[in-house]
């Protein structure tokens, strides 16, 4: 295989296996982001292919050369169900569900870890860019500078990062935060995640640490200067307008509203089913409303979309009994021959069908208890071509930062939840219209190109390059 000069690694591969033979791309903003720069660079891609206890060699598609890493079930189990997902996930979501610390698990990490930065190590060309991505691999950037003091290494990290006081619960503190420093650049989803990091390594490293600059000593006694800051993610805005305007998809968005029994107020929420979503809450909070006669079965319908999710790891699969009681209980109590409170779905849909959901939605309801980003917030703002629309976002979100013309709230507070749901489906088309405007220009005007064009120059400039993005 050629060494590549740009590498990405991140725990998938960009393509999924066809159950037809062959392989497909994979949904999702990271691809999108990244292939235009694959593609300038004739970058490769480390990843896992999705299938425990496959050996498969390194291939091409789609014009990137992808460098399949294989994990054995007991990997999977251990390092990605376990560390990834059952330690690292709920700590750094403000153990919204408490996580579990277990030695195996992060024997397994490490293990997992350095196989990854070795595949990355032979793949990089001389002086080439890597690009690590997110939690499951914060050990990466130090190994490879290790193996490869020649490259640039960037790091990018998709989920929250914790205050210092949940941080320091985590007994491989240091090791973690000595991993994430292996990398020229980190970055993050909001100032407020890069200032908690940059307090963790003041805290446990005592290194210095300067606006968003990290010094970092080396072995021989001098130090660099790590860049700690946020760069926010965002969706290809443009492939979401595009299938908005599809008239095969409008008619599907009026299709989905008579189906619904054609309410006057179509509420939406989609999520994977995970415990830092807020779903629960948002059910609760409609439950009440029924229950107090403020909204009315005939006039209103929550769809909740809720992509099956790491249907392994016990903490979910308690969480889909939960939900699904819940959902039950509020259609047994305000269901009529005609009309549905909750249309649960729990699966994935496509993109088109998405599209169709979020134009027919007038309310969309995104109330994570903590978020690093939430994409979805972006994908319902840029699909509505119309103007019209209401986005009730959770303050815990990334999204928040940016997104300030939607209706903030606090999901914890399901009063309030209850009363801004109200204020979004009575909320005059004028009003709307002003809102979604200044939304949509956000989402616009800083969409998926923006972010990783913004993370490469920065990672270029830190190490005095004229390397890629620049």
């Amino acid at each position: 295989m050629p060494h590549a000069d740009f590498v990405v690694v991140a725990n998938r591969l960009p393509v999924d296996h066809d159950p037809e033979g062959g392989w497909r791309r994979s949904p999702g903003g990271l691809v999108t982001a990244l292939e235009p720069v694959m593609r300038k660079s004739d970058g490769a891609w480390v990843g896992w292919a999705g299938k425990p206890d496959v050996e498969i060699e390194p291939f091409e598609a789609d014009g990137m050369q992808l460098i399949p890493i294989s994990l054995s079930a007991e990997d999977v189990e251990l390092y990605y169900e376990g560390f990834s997902n059952d330690t690292i996930w709920p700590l750094y979501h403000d153990v919204i569900a408490a996580p579990r610390y277990r030695r195996e698990w992060w024997n397994a990490y490490v293990a997992v870890n350095r196989r990854f930065a070795e595949a990355a190590a032979e793949a990089a060309a001389e002086g080439g860019t890597v690009w690590v991505q997110d939690y499951q691999l914060q050990l990466v950037p130090k190994f490879l500078r290790e193996l490869r003091p020649d490259l640039t290494i960037g790091y990018f990290h998709h989920i929250p990062f914790p205050a210092y006081g949940l941080y320091s619960q985590l007994p491989w503190r240091k090791q973690v935060l000595e991993g994430l420093l292996g990398a020229d650049v980190i970055g993050f989803q909001r100032v407020a995640d890069a200032g908690n990091f940059a307090r963790a390594v003041r805290r446990q490293l005592r290194y210095e640490t300067k606006a968003t600059g990290i010094r970092v000593p080396q072995e021989d006694g001098s130090t660099r200067v790590a860049l700690a800051k946020a760069f926010p993610i965002s969706i290809d805005a443009s492939s979401y307008i595009a299938l908005a305007e599809r008239e095969d998809i409008q008619a599907r968005a009026k299709e989905i509203r008579e189906e619904l029994g054609n309410p006057k107020t179509i509420l939406l929420g989609v999520d994977r089913l995970d415990y830092t979503k807020g779903i629960r809450h948002r059910m609760k909070a409609f439950g009440e409303l029924l229950q107090d006669s403020r909204v009315d079965v005939e006039d209103v319908t929550l769809v909740q979309v809720a992509s099956p999710s790491r249907e392994r790891v016990e903490t979910y699969m308690q969480l889909r009994d939960e939900i699904e009681l819940t959902v039950g209980r509020i259609n047994g109590d305000y269901d009529t021959m005609g009309h549905t409170a909750i249309r649960y779905l729990h699966q994935a849909f496509p993109r088109e069908e998405m599209v169709a959901l979020y134009l027919a939605a007038d309310v969309m309801l995104v109330t994570a208890l903590r978020d690093g980003m939430n994409l979805v917030a972006k994908e319902y703002v840029a699909s509505r071509i119309d103007n019209r629309g209401v986005l009730v976002l959770s303050e815990f979100a990334g999204a928040a930062d940016e997104l300030g013309s939607s209706l903030l709230v606090n999901p914890h507070d399901i009063q309030g939840l209850k009363d801004t749901i109200m204020r979004a489906i009575e909320m005059p088309a004028s009003e709307q219209g002003r809102r979604m405007r200044s939304l949509r220009r956000r989402v616009r005007e800083h969409d998926v190109e923006d972010w990783s064009d913004e993370f490469l120059s920065a990672l270029a400039q830190v190490r005095g390059t004229e390397g890629v993005g620049s």
